[in-house]
């Protein structure tokens, strides 16, 4: 066990697989570990004595069943292996790790999600934070720095499966950005400035990273090359497709947080019945066109002329059908090329994986003529000018069997014809068995020995076989080898050298088949950048023709984009929730518009049920399907460019964090509130429901104000069941009433889910839960104490005992002070010294409307 320990003493917090023989073992608490996630049996080791331990194992062929599991349950996994032939050695076979697979390295396709970049994360902080990712099974390597939010931002949106951290900055980093990811902590010099310039420099082979944009982005450098360093690390150096590093452009792409996309239902449902948006217009064919149209719902464009040019794309697809057809149909047909480039790079790929690319480059070849011949004129363009691939399919079609293996060593590997060398041994080889056949034949003519055999086993290789009737006649040259019961075995001079040609020529063709297919993956290494740059072209074209399929499927138009800040949507509809209604059922579509000058903020009042909510997520994932350049769910839409989509959608409470539901809401509008631009599209629904009835209308009132004064002017959809918040709209003048329309009967309340103009005085609570199945003895009560409240408040509007100033309608409070004396306390309370310029333009624009009514 002394070599075992010495390995695992370097790789303390790595699951140590050990190869002994057959067998991959592991030991001890590795041991314990590995039998629970993998199920394998947990045996003991020299039991009963001082060096018992446990002992788990599996056969080393079942790797890649069992690797993927442990990987999984977030295991750093190192595989040691046998260094040399254990035949070959008298001593203890040398052995060595050879991999060091974590979450954030992997290149296995029985790990990875097909429709995910899997990234490994390095956060640093200076002056600064700067954060890299890279994704080594698509060679993805992205760079940048900014502050907190930013990076919180980013690791939010690139959802690392490990980050890694400088030592030093544990509680730092955990403080800032929580504990919800799997962080690795690494020595602070492998983040040092100079050291990271040097790797980054090195593997680049630039003399300095002027050419890729990030000179300057200190910090970030820093991160990305401890990315490098970590790869060295964990045995990853063959990464010639990792060819470039792209700076993150924070500024081209529209803010969605967390709670944006948890709220619009992105990525994943909020209810386990539910669907997301993803699941409603993924219809990509090709791995590498699914990863795409995530990262831009993550990364909505804002620059218009971008936008326009996928649309136009969509556009021209839907106008050429049967070129749409010929290019979704040929896309199922490709395989996962950017992965299989990682395992070219790395040397990790299997001949016949290798044949699946060269069919699937033949494809690529046959859409691009189909595109340069067709009339989708931007696409040919962008198509115009990639590099053919014909000379390299060629290569690949010469030189590999038709019927490739999974493993080179079961042989057949490269193709006849390609090497005389190879065709001479195979030659060989194949007429063994006729040479055999002779031998057999002359010597049972020569001898008069009936029943003569040649057969072969692995202790005396080929051999005669003589009954011992005929014995007898055995010439004096042949050798005995064996004797058995019913029979002698002999060989001779001529079976030896025989066996010498066969055996040597068994040897040296998987030998040359093996040098022969490192030679083809050297080439192939030559072609990366040829490679990726038509499979980035394919994954484009994958995912501007699903958008057109999903366009003709679901009825969507094309919005017109305009350099301007209003959306005004006609029959408008939701584009996942118009999906999962039964067969029949028409989705009630609906008008809306927004502007900063005249229809700023809807305040949007209804019952409950009535599809408020609805409403508001449409409208924000119609502007975020235009701005990635997919057509909408409208009969037409025109559209100014949203820089930031917030929404404070539902309660969310983070009990386990010690959150209540209304101090969640409060931090989700808190931060909306200090992070709204000119271009920002707000979403607020039941604002001020986790209080009391006093306190909520208050806070929703307020924050209603606030956002109306504030001098930007973002677009607002305010969902409320407070009708008081109707009165707004008599003393600001951006702020306009609808309500999603309902009809009564004397029973019962008829949902219309139309949104009109005016606002609402009832929520309807009641029939809602009536719908529900609430009991008839709470429904009589709850009907009664209604009409109670509602006769008492009717009663004291008439006594005067409710403020006849909406103005004055935020505080409830009977007030008998004139209006200059409240004016003057409520300067004497501002705190100038922490007081923003634009609070106090509000704060003067409000002073200003009391005063103009007096």
């Amino acid at each position: 066990m002394k070599q075992y320990n010495r390995i695992k003493s370097k790789y303390p917090d790595a699951l140590l697989l050990f190869r002994v023989g057959d067998f991959y073992e592991t030991f001890g608490d590795d041991a314990i570990k590995a039998s629970k996630i993998l199920g394998i049996i947990l045996t003991k080791r020299g039991a009963g004595s001082s060096s018992e331990t446990e002992l788990a194992g599996f056969p080393h062929h079942s790797i890649n069943s069992y690797l993927p599991k442990l990987v999984k349950e977030g295991c750093r996994v190192a595989i040691c292996d046998q260094l040399e032939n254990p035949k070959l050695t008298k001593k203890i076979v040398k052995r060595g790790v050879t991999e060091l697979v974590t979450p954030g390295v992997l290149i296995n396709e029985d790990v990875l999600d097909q429709k995910k970049n899997n990234y490994l994360a390095a956060v640093y902080f200076d002056k600064k934070f700067g954060i890299s990712f890279l994704d080594i099974s698509t060679g993805d390597f992205l760079v940048t720095d900014g502050n907190k939010n930013e990076i919180e931002q980013l690791l939010q949106n690139y959802i690392p499966s490990e980050v890694l951290v400088p030592k030093p900055m544990k509680k730092f980093f955990n403080e800032q950005f929580g504990l919800q990811y799997p962080c690795f902590y690494m020595e602070d010099w492998a983040f040092e400035a100079s050291t990271a310039r040097q790797k980054l420099t090195s593997h680049f082979q630039t003399t300095s990273l002027e050419g890729f944009g990030i000179e300057k982005d200190n910090e970030g450098i820093s991160a990305a090359g401890a990315v490098m360093h970590y790869l060295s690390e964990t045995q990853n150096d063959k990464l010639q497709h990792i060819n470039r590093i792209t700076p993150i452009n924070k500024g081209n792409y529209v803010h969605l947080d967390k709670f944006t996309q948890q709220n619009l239902e992105l990525f994943s449902p909020n209810h386990l019945e539910g669907a997301s948006l993803i699941d409603v217009i993924d219809n990509t064919q090709t791995a590498m066109g699914a990863r795409l149209l995530r990262k831009w719902i993550t990364f909505p464009l804002k620059e218009l002329n971008l936008i326009e040019l996928r649309q136009s794309i969509v556009e021209e697809f839907l106008d050429n059908e049967i070129e749409l057809e010929y290019v979704h149909n040929s896309l199922k047909q490709i395989i996962d090329i950017e992965r299989v480039i990682s395992k070219i790079a790395t040397e990790k790929i299997s001949p016949r994986a290798l044949n699946q690319l060269s069919n699937s480059l033949e494809i690529v070849e046959k859409i691009k003529i189909k595109i340069k011949e067709g009339k989708t004129k931007i696409l040919k363009k962008k198509f115009k000018n990639l590099p053919s691939l014909d000379n390299l399919i060629a290569s690949l079609k010469s030189r590999l069997h038709p019927d490739a293996p999974v493993l080179v060593s079961k042989g057949n590997v490269i193709a006849d014809g390609f090497s005389e060398q190879l065709d001479s041994l195979r030659s060989l080889k194949n007429k063994s068995q006729s040479h055999l056949n002779d031998m057999l034949e002359r010597e049972t003519d020569r001898t008069q020995i009936p029943s003569l055999k040649i057969a072969f086993n692995n202790v005396f290789g080929y051999y005669i076989e003589v009954r011992n009737t005929h014995k007898d006649k055995v010439p004096n040259e042949w050798v005995r080898k064996q004797t058995l019961v019913n029979a002698e075995r002999y060989i001779t001079e001529e079976l030896k050298i025989f066996e010498s040609e066969i055996l040597n020529a068994g040897e040296r063709i998987l030998l040359l088949e093996q040098n022969l297919f490192l030679d083809l993956l050297k080439l192939l290494q030559g072609k990366l950048e040829i490679i990726k740059e038509n499979a980035s072209a394919i994954a484009l074209c994958d995912v501007l023709s699903n958008f057109a399929k999903t366009a003709k499927k679901n009825n969507y138009s094309k919005p017109n984009m305009v350099d301007h800040t209003s959306i005004d949507v006609k029959g408008g509809r939701h584009p996942v929730i118009e999906k999962q209604l039964p067969i029949g059922t028409p989705y009630i579509s609906n008008d809306l518009k927004l502007d900063r000058e005249n229809q700023q903020i809807m305040m949007i009042t209804g019952p409950n049920m009535s599809g408020k909510s609805a409403l508001l997520r449409q409208t924000a994932l119609i502007s975020l399907l235009a701005q990635i350049g997919s057509f909408v769910p409208a009969t037409k839409a025109t559209l100014g460019i949203v820089d930031r989509i917030f929404t404070r959608v539902g309660a969310s409470d983070n009990i386990s964090m010690g959150a209540s539901t209304f101090m969640v809401e409060m931090n989700e509008t808190s931060s909306i509130l200090n992070n709204i631009s000119k271009d920002s599209l707000v979403l607020l629904d039941e604002i001020g429901r986790g209080t009391s009835t006093y306190d909520g209308i208050s806070i929703a009132w307020a924050i209603a104000e606030y956002l109306h004064e504030h001098p930007f002017r973002p677009k607002v959809l305010f969902a409320t069941h407070y009708h008081e918040l109707n009165d707004m709209a008599q003393s600001y003048e951006r702020i306009k009433n609808f309500n999603v329309s309902i009809k009564e009967t004397k029973e019962d309340v008829l949902f219309l889910r139309k949104l009109i103009p005016g606002g609402s005085a009832h929520s309807f609570g009641i029939h809602v839960a009536k719908m529900a199945g609430m009991p008839k003895h709470v429904l009589t009560v709850a009907k009664a104490k209604l009409k109670v409240l509602e006769k008492l408040h009717s009663l004291e509007n008439k006594n005067g005992k409710t403020k006849e100033n909406t103005d004055l309608q935020l505080t409830f409070f009977n007030l008998d002070d004139p209006l200059l004396e409240e004016i003057r306390e409520e300067i004497y309370k501002i705190d100038i010294d922490n007081l923003t310029p634009v609070e106090a333009l509000m704060q003067l624009s409000q002073i200003k409307r009391k005063l103009s009514k007096k």
